[in-house]
């Protein structure tokens, strides 16, 4: 583990005792969290996306926001739902940010998670024949992944009075080595294999859609294994990253312990698009203690890159605390290097 960062879903709304959370509070507490954890150390920060809901949804703004009050930390989605996007314009909006940013975005990209609505893409004007929308995203991706390739999209007019000429033009702005900062959310071995195949870096969360009995970190260690073993079969050339994530919470204080102190349990076996799978459990423990057991988590040392789900809605100075816990008294355990010393 040579990385880590925080994903965080985003959570707004009552908060409980008349307290209340808007989206507004949610987006600049975002933004302070990112300054302060880029003045930490930690590697990145990542946001989930989620429409029709009380969370995080339209990722690029709050990632351009984030882009120009860091420095040096990695900013992302974790992921982007395809089914909802016009390919083209995420490919322009995620070049801008990568600009912005001076190459800092790792965007992460997949079919998305159940939702809070029926067929909501199809809401935002796009069809599908699978209930589940899943060839919808990849017909997105394959156009985006194009797109940010540099390839040319749309023919030039001869006659425009701004440049016309002829030949194919490429969707601008264009970054430079945005396409090897693309990651796919997978959940099965199978989507692993085609991310590793295309040349995708691999977002792997806190669950597999496997359950055949075996503990979820030695079926996601697997997944990563037949991730990295496709993409040499494809001969691409460099290394590719790998992500997952974890519900870590460092007991340090009375606080803590209150709020976690009861919270570490098992895997969880449980069904998600109609099919079992397999959910990781909870690490909640004292520094030591859980150096020790994220040290037997196979897939966390197997990972570059681990992401901490965190608890947006406890506010931006419990969340730097658990941060700060992870990185002083566990993360250097475990290999990781702070991204001042990258």
């Amino acid at each position: 583990m040579q990385r880590f960062g925080t994903l965080s879903f985003g959570h707004y709304g009552p908060l409980g005792g008349g307290r209340q959370l808007t989206a507004g509070d949610m987006l600049h507490q975002a933004i302070d969290l990112a300054q302060g954890m880029d003045e930490l150390g930690a590697n990145g920060i990542y946001f989930r996306v989620h429409h029709f809901a009380r969370q995080q949804a339209s990722p690029m703004p709050l990632l351009a926001a984030v882009a120009a009050k860091t420095e040096r930390i990695e900013l992302g989605t974790g992921v982007v739902d395809l089914r909802y996007e016009n390919p083209l314009y995420l490919a322009e909006e995620a070049a801008a940010v990568d600009l912005i940013s001076d190459g800092r975005l790792a965007l992460g990209v997949s079919r998305g998670s159940p939702e809070t609505v029926v067929r909501g893409y199809e809401k935002f004007g796009y069809t599908s024949d699978d209930p589940r929308g899943a060839d919808l995203a990849r017909e997105h991706f394959d156009l985006f992944w194009r797109a940010i390739g540099g390839e040319g999209i749309a023919e030039r007019d001869p006659n425009s009075p701004f440049g016309g000429g002829t030949g194919m033009q490429r969707i601008e702005p264009h970054s430079d080595g945005l396409r090897s900062r693309i990651w796919w959310g997978a959940g099965s071995r199978d989507t692993a294999e085609w991310a590793g195949r295309t040349g995708l870096n691999l977002m792997s969360s806190t669950l597999v859609t496997e359950a055949d009995g075996r503990p979820f970190d030695i079926l996601q260690a697997e997944q990563i294994d037949r991730f990295r073993a496709a993409w040499r079969e494809a001969g691409h050339l460099g290394t590719p990253r790998v992500s997952v994530s974890r519900s870590v919470f460092p007991i340090t204080t009375a606080e803590d312990e209150l709020y976690f102190g009861h919270s570490g349990e098992g895997d969880g076996i449980g069904y998600i698009d109609g099919g079992r799978a397999t959910f990781g459990k909870t690490y909640a423990a004292a520094p030591d203690v859980l150096a020790e057991q994220l040290a037997q988590d196979a897939a966390v040392m197997s990972a570059d890159t681990l992401m901490l789900t965190i608890p947006s809605q406890l506010g931006v100075a419990f969340n730097l605390h658990i941060v700060e816990s992870f990185a002083k008294h566990v993360a250097p355990a475990l290999g990781w290097t702070s991204n001042r010393d990258e």
